[in-house]
């Protein structure tokens, strides 16, 4: 059988923690900033989770993950 392909703008979005969990990038955060509140904005730095019910699916995008 041959290799997966990775899907590479995949690749470059998420990153896997210690514990196996999937993280991500907020959405939202890259223009149209003047109407965003600064608190909205400092959440929006922080990265988050991979819903549990898109792992799966993210999974099938990064293979070797």
């Amino acid at each position: 059988m041959p290799k997966i392909k990775t899907r590479r703008a995949a690749a470059k979005r998420f990153k896997i923690t210690a514990s196996g969990k999937i993280r991500r990038k907020k959405a939202f955060a890259s223009h149209i900033l003047t109407k965003k509140s600064p608190k909205r904005k400092k959440n929006l730095r922080k990265a988050t989770l991979v819903d549990r019910s898109d792992h799966e699916r993210v999974g099938k995008m990064l293979p070797y993950l």
